[in-house]
């Protein structure tokens, strides 16, 4: 468990540097992410560096025994730069383009940029890529986010084209594999294929969902032409970048694929995030405050699984951000128990954003570890307890890496993206949908493995799917391997990877171990809700709902009022044919989950569990004190039974 924090030198003077250093060592923090903003201030002008800056803060923060994390400076290219290459500002779907002024204000598909940030990036590495106190390089920082990629330029075009010629090899597969028949949409070459924007009306799905591909694919070889000269320069030194929350614009597997990181990070912003994604205002508003229970512990579960197992958080929330609908101060004891949360689920570090609130330009209403009088922030004193309170404990000090979970939950960002294509229901979100399953497991006191298709599913229990658009043999045949019980969501098989109907109906190979047949799909609109109930759990179809021929070998295991099959299954295989109200979710995955030999428990509303180096953990993000549901005899090497809004426990099992 160690405690990091992102510092900006070049926004302070440097009279301050030597104390902050200070302060921070004080404060229990070993690792410190600095540089990744400030491009201009390294070269003011193209070839002339300035390092003496860099050169200073990095000493003193060394001379303090901190860990220091380098970011290349990608994310916001200088001005000058800028005016050098004017065609590298991304272009919009509008066909507008974006202008300097902010950051991230770059043509990911601008070969002339890239080539700047290899300059940049190899030599800020030759310079300081064998320093002993640089332990980590992030490159660029937030990858995608602002809206960014896409970018519809000519240069986005030119790359897409030759993308296609290499996937498909002949125009002649690609109309094949389009259905450009439809319409009269056919290409005569590559070169004549333009990108899937300002039609009259809806593009073409399987030309989107290519141009979605080619896109994340040139998020991940961006990254790699920087990991590529970091690893030259810097072999000893751990290569990473800063995901996001809730983000799927790229395929995080495919970008980390290949040992193209070693560590995971990801920048954790609760309760703005909480604001912003798509659960019931009910669920917003009761925890304001706190955050969504699970919001966070997704993404840690997530991003464990991309980064093989070590994940960080590089920017973690301390108080009130800027960037949400709306920016409540987080009640007391979140910062802290966030800080456990990360650790519980297996992050090996965690880091605050940001050092010291900064008092001018866009981000001065976002909080830090410091007021900008210098003061600990409220957020900053609760980290300085937890620095303390880690510091004082061998056992938190030395925990291991968490066991595997029993559960699996397969998520996807292709499926995610077939279904932002072609939602057919406004309601229908493929992320929101997958957590509400991850949900109702993690409110039975479940822990979950959050992993590829790609994945080894031979270990688990229950592997839940909360839908998969295209199936192929080789994950039917880990269905048939598996000894686990396996729970499958709407709109499973629903395409193929062509984006097309299966020619045998959905759930295309599916029907392998559970024999249906989807004979129609509706979405729903909020006054249609076909009513359900499982066992004493009554409830209703939401957003989606298939229409489905239950074929001989399938079992009809619940019908909706009006006789339609609501669930189906064959042996271990079960599938759902709707998306459901979350107390149906719940009592169906509770289910799957016995059915499976797991057991599971009724937490009290806002309590979640997490399981590592043999502790338990319990945090409460609901109104009410509650009592850990701790066995008799355990032993709390953190906190006490009785858990108030805020508060987080952690005990050993004496059994």
């Amino acid at each position: 468990m160690q405690i990091g924090v992102c510092y900006y030198p070049e926004q302070w003077p440097r009279t301050m540097w030597a104390d902050d250093a200070r302060r921070m060592a004080e404060l229990g923090i070993s690792h410190v992410r600095i540089a990744e903003f400030a491009w201009s201030r390294m070269e003011p002008r193209k070839g002339v560096f300035d390092w003496t800056w860099l050169d200073e803060a990095i000493e003193t923060l060394a001379a303090r025994g901190l860990k220091l994390v380098l970011g290349t400076p990608t994310a916001s290219p200088p001005k000058w730069l800028v005016d050098s290459i004017p065609d590298m500002l991304p272009v919009r779907a509008d066909g507008t383009r974006w202008n300097y002024g902010s950051r991230r204000h770059y043509d990911i598909a601008s070969v002339a940029y890239r080539k700047e940030c290899e300059r940049i990036t190899e030599a800020m590495a030759q310079r300081y890529g064998r320093h002993p106190a640089v332990v980590a390089w992030q490159t660029d920082n937030e990858l995608g986010c602002h809206d960014t990629v896409p970018s519809y330029s000519a240069a986005a075009q030119q790359r897409f084209q030759a993308w296609l010629a290499q996937r498909y090899g002949s125009i002649e597969a690609l109309n094949e594999a389009w259905g450009n028949v439809f319409w009269s949409m056919e290409y005569p070459s590559f070169e004549t294929v333009g990108l899937p924007v300002l039609t009259p009306t809806d593009a073409n799905p399987s030309h989107l969902l290519d141009f979605r591909r080619y896109m994340s694919d040139e998020v991940a070889s961006f990254h790699r032409e920087q990991a590529e000269v970091l690893r030259r320069h810097a072999p000893d030194a751990d290569v990473l970048h800063n995901f996001m929350g809730f983000f799927t614009t790229f395929d995080h597997y495919e970008f980390a694929a290949n040992n193209a990181i070693d560590v995971a990070t990801w920048d954790s912003y609760p309760i703005a995030r909480t604001e912003v994604i798509g659960v019931p205002e009910a669920d917003k508003a009761r925890y304001a405050r706190t955050a969504h229970p699970d919001v966070s512990a997704f993404d840690h579960d997530r991003y464990r699984a991309i980064g093989a197992g070590r994940f960080w958080v590089m920017e973690q929330q301390a108080g009130p951000v800027n960037w949400a609908p709306w920016n409540p101060v987080p009640a007391k004891g979140m910062v802290r128990l966030w800080a456990y949360e990360a650790f519980a689920h297996g992050a090996e570090l965690v880091s605050y954003f940001r050092w010291r609130q900064c008092p001018y330009a866009q981000e001065q209403m976002h909080s830090g570890l410091n007021l900008p009088n210098n003061e600990l922030s409220p957020g900053g004193e609760e980290v300085a307890q937890a620095a303390r309170e880690i510091a004082l404990s061998e056992t938190l000090r030395t925990l291991g890496a968490p066991a595997p979970a029993a559960v699996a939950l397969v998520f996807d960002y292709e499926t995610q993206w077939m279904f932002e294509i072609q939602r057919h229901g406004v309601g229908f979100d493929y992320q929101t949908l997958a957590f509400d399953y991850y949900s109702a497991l993690r409110e039975q006191g479940l822990d979950v493995d959050i992993v590829s298709r790609h994945a080894d599913l031979s270990a688990y229990r229950l592997v839940v799917v909360p839908s998969l658009a295209v199936l192929d043999d080789a994950f039917i045949a880990k269905v048939e391997q598996s000894d686990a019980r396996w729970l499958f969501g709407p709109r499973t098989g629903s395409k193929t990877t062509h984006f097309a109907i299966p020619g045998n109906l959905p759930p295309g190979p599916l029907q392998r171990v559970l024999p249906l047949q989807v004979l129609e799909a509706e979405s729903l609109r909020p006054t249609l809700a076909p009513a359900l109930s499982l066992g004493d759990v009554s409830g209703a179809a939401l957003h989606w709902r298939e229409h489905v021929r239950a074929n001989e070998g399938a079992q009809v295991d619940a019908t909706f009022e009006d006789g339609w099959p609501a669930l189906l299954s064959s042996g271990r295989v079960q599938y759902a044919t709707a998306w459901l109200t979350h107390d149906l979710h719940r009592a169906l995955l509770g289910a799957a989950a016995r059915a499976a030999g797991l057991d599971t428990q009724t937490l009290p509303e806002g309590v979640r569990l997490a399981r590592r180096g043999g502790l338990s953990f319990a945090f409460n993000f609901g109104e009410a004190q509650v009592r850990a549901p701790a066995p008799e005899g355990a032993q709390f090497v953190l906190g006490a039974p009785e858990l108030a809004r805020g508060d987080v426990c952690a005990w050993r099992d004496p059994r």
